[in-house]
């Protein structure tokens, strides 16, 4: 009498399944990485613990040359205030990166953050992740 089972399971591996989820994560990141990235100056930022944040109104960036810049465009120290009222007009929660390049004096970062306080604006301070030893 013949015992033998008729359902022979195959051991082979079917990778078809697993690309398609390769393809799928693939295009999934190269479509939310352009939004990632903001539009800002290639600056040298401090390092600090902390976590950083993708809500973003506007950035205004310090370099060491004590130059100011809102976005990409450069603007004066005195005309500062002004340039972020009218960039920040209407929105709901007006938000400011800062920016500021290593050995940027504090005195300038302080001037920012004090129109920020003045016109109610929240302001967020960008920092340069330290890897944890």
């Amino acid at each position: 009498m013949n015992l033998r089972s008729r359902n022979k399971v195959s051991a082979d591996f079917s990778m078809s399944s697993m690309t398609d989820i390769v393809f799928l994560l693939l295009i999934f990141f190269m479509l939310t990485s352009p939004t990632i990235t903001p539009e800002a100056l290639d600056l040298i930022l401090p390092k600090a613990k902390g976590k950083s944040t993708n809500v973003q109104s506007i950035s205004v960036s310090i370099t060491k040359d004590l130059q100011f810049y809102v976005d990409t465009e450069r603007v004066s120290s005195s005309a500062l205030e002004g340039v972020l009222k009218t960039r920040l007009a209407g929105e709901e929660t007006p938000t400011i990166i800062l920016r500021a390049e290593q050995g940027v004096p504090i005195e300038k970062a302080v001037n920012v953050m004090d129109i920020a306080n003045r016109n109610k604006y929240k302001i967020i301070l960008a920092v340069k992740p330290e890897l944890e030893k």
